[in-house]
């Protein structure tokens, strides 16, 4: 598992640091990021796994969510993997859509052809990125993840299939029931095709219903949100946690949308609900 270093610029006594590395999941090279803590240097810490949004890669949630100074404080480091294998030969939308191909992976392991060659973000995010950061980082094992949009999505699917792996999820305004919106509809067919049931393996409100371990559970959502009602249904999945008892918390922001200053405004919150859960030395 060789990694390249491509760059490294200090940030609130850590270090921000992007690298390329040859993923097996994904039969491509990929870029991560990662913010290492001060306290890193001294000891290892747990990690929190950050998913973006469509369109976006590694370098948006570090730029613009000021996440930094918090994760300095709490002693945790941050890893943003990209949103979709990327490079020559790797296929994309007909159209260049943004909303499907490149930039656009939906955190699933495609199986329709020829996504199918690229297109398993879900393995890649739950275990070879985890084994990478694990080998070459100083950090723990213990995990929890979180993400913005198709990386709300994402962040959810991916606590909810795998419990035992991370201690807590939180998302922002995540698009909570894929099989029933425009962006999950479409996404589900070019990957996965007609098949329901591969779709449910990557719906949230399925996989909370259907749930037989819980985790702490931490999303917000703007009232502003252009798309709330068409693409994010966040009262779907709200009540089935309600039914179930899932210990999910749903809170509606006031006048806040989709942007990032919506994530930087409350990510410092997002932080320290996450530290309450990984163990921290």
């Amino acid at each position: 598992m060789t990694i390249e270093n491509i760059s490294s610029t200090k940030a609130f006594g850590g270090w921000h640091k992007q690298y390329h590395h040859q993923s097996t999941a994904l039969n491509c090279t990929m870029r991560f990021a990662i913010y290492l803590p001060p306290q890193a240097e001294q000891q290892n810490v747990p990690v929190l796994y950050w998913l973006s949004g469509l369109t976006c890669t590694d370098e948006n949630f570090m730029q613009k969510a000021g996440a930094q100074r918090i994760a300095a404080e709490l002693g945790i480091a941050i890893v943003a993997p990209d949103t979709s294998p990327r490079g020559e030969g790797v296929a994309d939308d007909k159209d260049g859509a943004y909303d499907f191909g490149l930039g656009a992976g939906f955190y699933l392991n495609a199986t329709k052809p020829p996504f199918d060659q690229h297109y398993k973000m879900y393995d890649y995010v739950v275990s070879e990125l985890p084994a990478i950061v694990e080998a070459h980082f100083p950090v723990t094992n213990q995990r929890s993840i979180s993400g913005h949009s198709m990386g709300g999505h994402g962040a959810l699917t991916i606590a909810l299939k795998n419990p035992k792996q991370f201690n807590s999820v939180s998302a922002f305004s995540p698009i909570c029931n894929p099989m029933d919106c425009p962006w999950g509809i479409k996404a589900f067919r070019g990957y996965l095709g007609e098949d329901q049931q591969q779709w449910q393996q990557y719906d949230s409100c399925k996989l909370m219903q259907n749930s037989q371990q819980f985790i702490p559970a931490l999303v917000d959502i703007g009232t502003n949100d252009n798309f709330l009602d068409e693409q994010l249904k966040p009262h779907t999945l709200e009540k089935i946690a309600q039914q179930k008892g899932y210990p999910l918390e749903l809170r509606m922001q006031p006048g806040y949308d989709h942007s990032y200053y919506f994530i930087s405004t409350f990510i410092e919150q997002h932080l320290r609900f996450h530290a309450k859960f990984l163990k921290i030395n």
